[in-house]
């Protein structure tokens, strides 16, 4: 699995990584939830909480944005977009 993870400020990409997890041994939300760790040690960001709508969009599209609502502390950027671009199979 792939997952390209960008930091948006005022329209414009910021810093962007693909976070890539092979690991046979776990489950496809196990995989996206290490991505999203990794992402945010290498942004160094708190973990974003996960809402309805983020699952909901992340359920559809394999993609959603985590904005301000989604973190405790204040971020200096609009959102986090969160996508996979490929899947195990």
């Amino acid at each position: 699995m792939r997952i390209w993870c960008k930091v948006f400020q005022k329209n414009h990409m910021q810093k962007d990584m693909v976070v890539e997890n092979y690991q046979m041994d776990m489950t496809r939300t196990a995989k996206v939830y290490d991505s999203l760790e990794k992402a945010c040690y290498e942004f160094d960001l708190e973990k974003p909480m996960w809402l309805d709508k983020n699952k909901r969009e992340f359920i559809k599209h394999a993609r959603t944005r985590f904005t301000q609502d989604n973190f405790i502390e204040q971020i200096d950027f609009d959102y986090l977009d969160f996508q996979v671009i490929e899947e195990d199979y």
